[in-house]
């Protein structure tokens, strides 16, 4: 059977794909630029040096970028570019920057939907109870939108996939009425624009008309998806770039003009858009203009929510956001960072209403801030090459690409100084917020895998432009040609075991934790059989902040330990008893400071029979509050065992030095209960129908991690195999906590050992713990070391 591609196969496709953005940006710039241009009193000498200032931008910054697409063929475009030029810093400004810019996309395209939908019904502007009805229009469709694209991207591209198409041809029919009305006419080019007073009215409106270029960074993303050499697929993708970037450029040139003539900016009920529309095309044209217009920026907020998703995706599998905002609903899509930005788009109609030019400036100013630094860093490895290798070309590139990155970053700053006070300002607050809790997020979950990483930063870098349908840049990136075998553009490294089997540990004081319940007391046995094996002592702690001294309650307590203590020491173990007046996890935490305790032995559920680790029992608290071993043991309906044994220990690691500081312990065990280690790994490679990459990429993925997991493996059992340990090693499994569950149950292991991290209130909610959920599903009794902070930092 032939295998069908995915792959884009010409520059057209990839224009249809990629270039929804970009396109519908015609639709809604000239309103605001001729409102500008019209307040000057020479509107058609600025008009003309606004226009062709814009046209010289998208020149030079479409040159630009097929140097970007020379370069970066992975699929991650200009943001990959910027992370290899200026480092880490540049992925978390770049994740905040789109964040807002998706926000604002679907702001501004359902603002100017509403729009079009008005200058055919008027009545919409007319307002109840202080309110415009067009406001509840964007409103319910920003709603509607929002819960389409979160049943899927198939059902989104049934729906909104023709869109680029119709907008091109909408356009492209609009030039062609315009030149056979009014003939072939340039916007006219003085060099009064150039001085003062007109040059402060040609600049505000060069950068509101520059909202054309927005969605132009979405074809260096492109280039992953196109079949063929990296060469042809960087080609075609700036072949793309050059079909929409032509007929915006076109539509600028030529059918600006005639929204010059035909348009009023002063009537408020009608676009100028639709005002021109109307004027150029015979009807009903007119009409079915509109409802392409209405259709394609309903598909270009429908992108802006689909590449927030794609977004959510891989900032999760960088660990820059918690799991829970990436998890993925029945539809198999991230539908939190959608709902999300329904509700700030939904706030802001309500507050500041529904028309495009209150959003476009701010929206123009993300853009220009993501394109000057794509233009400072091709201008930057430009520099780097020539001080290698010296050329008069590169100095011309380097002339070049310092033209486009001065332009846009001049945009920004007249944008930031023009609007500043009207929302500009906002960047300055949520930027540097979302920057910071990217870098907490990473900081506390930690950094990913490399196999990870990598696909994350592909994720990340998918662009709302890139339409519907299509296969995650995940599958592009991953294959250099349709027949051929898959190949990665990154390969990973050997993983050597790190430093944890040189630690030499003892375990000399337990400490168990018991408030008079049977549930608690099922601890004993266990901490029993480790201070028999161990010829370690223990001590009984009893903690409430109920405890007075000297009242019955206390007094029955003291009787309780009392009456334990006696058995134990009975077998031979030196017994402590302690009482304390306040909380057990405060308790716990000052007496292992006081005598030292090496570990703390408790059950999963105490008195009040709970076991959910969410709701901060005291095993989770511990765990949060501890930096020595917790061993938690299970409580039976039937009781605990009255002999212990644990001949079968299952030991996780995943190649961090965090989890080889398990290792000792590990080791300690098997010479004391001479028993075998059995040591997992468990894979972080997405699974195919979860994370829409191909079964071959997930395959290769897959096989290149299990190979880097078992050299790991290998190496570990060698060290411990020398030391006259029976040792087996497992590579398995996609998902770490239900795998490590499965084969602990299927090998009949005693003990599970597992590191944390350790995480407490907001932390736990929100990012969760692999050993959190090993606890709750496991029968097992559950070792858990948490993670060495100082390690950690």
């Amino acid at each position: 059977m032939a295998r069908v591609s995915n792959k884009l196969k010409n520059s057209l496709e990839g224009a249809l794909a990629g270039g929804g953005d970009p396109a519908t940006s015609p639709l809604y710039v000239f309103g605001p630029f001729m409102t500008v241009i019209m307040a000057s009193g020479a509107a058609r000498i600025i008009f003309g040096g606004s226009i062709w200032l814009a046209v010289i931008t998208i020149m030079v910054v479409s040159a630009m970028y097929r140097l970007v697409m020379q370069w970066v063929t992975d699929g991650s475009g200009g943001s990959g570019l910027c992370e290899e030029e200026f480092g880490g810093w540049a992925v978390k400004v770049n994740a905040a920057i789109t964040f807002i810019e998706y926000t604002l996309t679907f702001l501004v395209s359902m603002a100017a939907m509403v729009t079009f939908i008005a200058d055919r019904f008027p009545v919409l502007n007319q307002e109840i109870i202080g309110m415009q009805y067009r406001s509840l229009v964007a409103i319910g469709l920003s709603v509607f939108t929002g819960w389409l694209v979160n049943r899927g991207p198939k059902m989104a591209a049934r729906t909104f996939g023709p869109a680029t198409a119709g907008v091109l041809m909408l356009l492209w029919m609009m030039i062609l009425a315009t030149l056979f009305r009014t003939g072939f006419h340039l916007p006219a080019l003085s060099h009064e624009a150039f001085i003062p007073p007109n040059l402060h009215f040609t600049i505000a409106g060069y950068v509101r008309i520059l909202a054309v270029m927005t969605g132009i960074e979405v074809f260096a993303n492109l280039v992953a998806a196109f079949a063929g050499t990296p060469q042809q697929k960087s080609r075609k993708a700036f072949q793309s770039l050059l079909i929409i970037m032509s007929t915006t450029a076109a539509t600028m040139l030529i059918i600006g003009p005639a929204i010059f003539v035909f348009s009023d900016p002063a009537i408020k009920d009608v676009s100028v858009f639709t005002q021109t529309m109307d004027q150029l095309l015979p009807d009903p044209l007119p009409y079915l203009g509109s409802l392409v217009g209405i259709f394609v920026l309903m598909s270009a907020s429908a992108a802006s929510a689909q590449g927030l998703q794609n977004l959510a995706l891989g900032l999760k599998e960088r660990h820059y956001i918690p799991r829970i905002i990436g998890d993925l609903n029945r539809h198999e899509v991230a539908d939190k960072p959608v709902w999300l930005e329904v509700g700030i788009v939904c706030f802001c109609f309500l507050v500041f209403g529904t028309h495009e030019e209150t959003y476009l400036a701010l929206y123009a100013a993300g853009v220009f801030i993501l394109l000057s630094m794509t233009g400072w860093a091709v201008t930057q490895r430009l520099v780097r090459e020539i001080s290698n290798q010296f050329s008069i070309h590169k100095i011309a590139l380097i002339a070049g690409t310092g033209v486009a990155a001065l332009l846009t970053t001049g945009a920004t700053l007249i944008i930031f100084e023009e609007r500043f006070l009207e929302g500009a300002w906002t960047y300055l607050i949520l930027i540097p917020i979302l920057y910071a809790a990217f870098s907490y997020f990473r900081r506390h979950i930690g950094a990913p895998s490399p196999e990870m990483d990598y696909l994350g930063h592909i994720d990340s870098a998918l662009l709302a432009g890139f339409g519907f349908g299509q296969t995650s840049f995940r599958d592009y990136a991953a294959q250099n040609n349709d027949n051929g075998p898959v190949k990665l553009s990154w390969m990973p490294e050997p993983i050597l075991p790190g430093q944890g089997l040189t630690r030499s540990i003892n375990i000399q004081h337990i400490a168990t934790l018991l408030d008079g319940s049977d549930n608690a007391a099922q601890a004993l046995p266990m901490a029993q059989f480790i201070c028999e094996t161990t010829g370690a002592q223990i001590t009984l702690l009893s903690a409430s902040t109920r405890y007075l001294e000297g009242s019955e309650t206390q007094s029955e307590t003291d009787l309780y330990l009392c009456s334990v203590a006696e058995k134990i020491h009975a077998a031979g173990i030196q017994v402590n008893c302690a009482i304390r007046s306040e909380s057990p996890a405060e308790a716990t935490l000052k007496l292992v400071d006081e005598m030292g305790v090496d570990m703390v032995v408790v059950t999963t559920r105490g008195s009040s029979g709970e076991k959910n680790w969410l709701r901060e029992g005291l095993s989770s608290k511990l765990v949060h509050l501890l930096d020595i071993p917790i061993l938690l043991v299970q409580v039976f309906e039937s009781g605990a065992p009255e002999a212990p044994h644990i001949g079968r220990i299952l030991v996780a690691l995943d190649g961090s030095a965090f989890a080889e500081q398990l290792l000792p312990y590990a080791r300690l065990f098997a010479k004391q209960f001479d028993c075998e280690l059995m040591l997992i790994c468990v894979p972080a490679v997405p699974e195919s129908e979860k994370y829409r990459a191909s079964a071959s990429v997930i395959r290769t993925i897959r096989s290149q991690a299990e190979n880097n997991m078992r050299k790991y493996l290998d190496s570990v059992a060698k060290s411990l195999r020398a030391e006259g340990l029976t040792i087996q090693t497992v590579v398995t499994g996609s998902y770490p906590a239900r795998t490590i569950v499965d084969v602990g149950k299927r090998e009949g292991v005693d003990l599970i050992m597992i590191s944390s991290q350790g995480r407490g209130g907001l932390d736990l909610l929100f990012m969760g713990s692999v050993a959190q959920q090993v606890v709750q599903l496991t029968d097992s009794p559950v070792f858990i070391i948490p993670i060495n902070k100082e390690l950690a930092g």
